[in-house]
């Protein structure tokens, strides 16, 4: 069961890592495919990630006091 909790938390990292190196943020719909939503929900209940309405869509991007 340690694995799975490792890759949890290997996949969390993978997406702050894949934010920063987008410039901060990414269209929300790019990365449910690539990301489960329990990992995207797990970043946004610790604060580290917030979702912002462009009117036109949903960005994932890192928060600022991050």
């Amino acid at each position: 069961m340690a694995k799975s909790t490792d890759n949890f938390e290997g996949r969390a990292k993978h997406l702050l890592r894949l934010l920063q190196l987008c410039g901060g943020c990414v269209p929300l719909h790019r990365l449910q495919f690539q990301f489960s939503d329990s990992v995207i929900q797990t970043l946004l209940d610790k604060e580290l990630v917030q979702v912002q309405n462009t009117g036109c869509g949903f960005l994932l991007e890192i928060a600022e006091d991050f």
